[in-house]
């Protein structure tokens, strides 16, 4: 059994790059998934190809212009993840894209190998649907800025989650391990920030996964600030924020199926728990902002 430290990617620890965090499908040993952050200083710049990957740039903190063949757009961004969703792009496999950012800023690229080409796309913020999923210490928010039903793609799945110092999401543990009715094939990155405390504390949190029928895989990770998660395979969740810590994690997963579609299978033994919601109230930290103030 390969423990959990091959699964594991800490804050800083990518190889030599103009990346802060580079997962490829070839570096994570998958066929699928990808993720890469860059981070560029006031008036920087940087270029890339998506090759044989449909991307999303996606601004973690800043603003940055995108251009692609002649078309450009600029991203708002947003001054970090904790503030709400942002607007973003969509390019496809075989273009060139050139990022300018004015002020600054991180942004991440989401990525999944393609074989079909879809058009640039430009999302606003006002666009991204927000959910809020669970209830209870289970309340969290999520942003599908790039699920199916709100984005046109080839192969991506991806999302934004936020958890309330405290709460746990991922909850129920669920596999999306194998093809059937019921179930997707994907492989999934989980890409982590952690809020500092009230005088500059660092925050941490927890992750796990286990095996699930014909995969073994155990991982049980206190993850911190900029740590990365691979989940090839299992069963994942929860995700626990620490009390006095938000949870922030990007979610991008990608896989074989002709479908490009979310399906999953909650952990037998936790399944039950959905169906204590419907009596409980959502914690309102979790509830957009709009709502908060109706």
């Amino acid at each position: 059994m390969i423990m959990g430290s091959r699964y594991l990617l800490r804050s800083g620890s990518a190889r030599p790059s103009p990346y802060e965090l580079e997962v490829t499908p070839e570096s994570a040993g998958w066929r699928y998934s990808s993720l890469k952050i860059i981070s560029l200083e006031p008036e920087g710049s940087h270029s890339f190809d998506t090759g044989s990957d449909e991307v999303i740039v996606l601004p973690l903190s800043g603003a940055v212009a995108v251009e692609v063949g002649g078309t450009h757009c600029e991203l708002d961004g947003r001054a970090s993840v904790f503030t709400g969703p942002t607007d973003l792009a969509y390019v496809g496999t075989g273009e060139t894209v050139d990022l300018r950012s004015a002020t600054g800023g991180r942004f991440a690229l989401c990525g999944a190998r393609a074989q079909s080409a879809h058009p640039l796309r430009y999302v606003a913020a006002s666009q991204v649907p927000v959910e809020v999923r669970g209830a209870g210490q289970s309340s969290r928010q999520v942003r599908n800025f790039g699920t199916p039903d709100a984005l046109e793609a080839a192969k991506i799945i991806a999302c934004e989650v936020i958890t309330p110092a405290g709460n746990w999401s991922s909850y129920p543990a669920h596999k999306h391990d194998e093809a059937s009715e019921t179930e997707s094939e994907l492989e999934e990155i989980y890409y982590f920030e952690i809020a500092a405390g009230p005088g500059g504390q660092p925050g941490f949190g927890f992750m796990r996964t286990s095996s699930s029928p014909g995969h073994e895989i155990e991982v049980l990770e206190e993850v911190h600030d900029r740590d990365t998660v691979l989940v090839p395979y299992g069963w994942h969740g929860p995700c626990v924020a620490a009390p006095g810590f938000d949870m922030y994690y990007l979610n991008v997963m990608a896989g074989p199926g002709a479908e490009r579609v979310w399906k999953i299978s909650d952990h037998p033994d936790q399944a039950w728990v959905r169906s204590t919601w419907e009596a409980q109230s959502v914690d309102p930290r979790v509830l957009p902002q709009t709502v908060q103030e109706a």
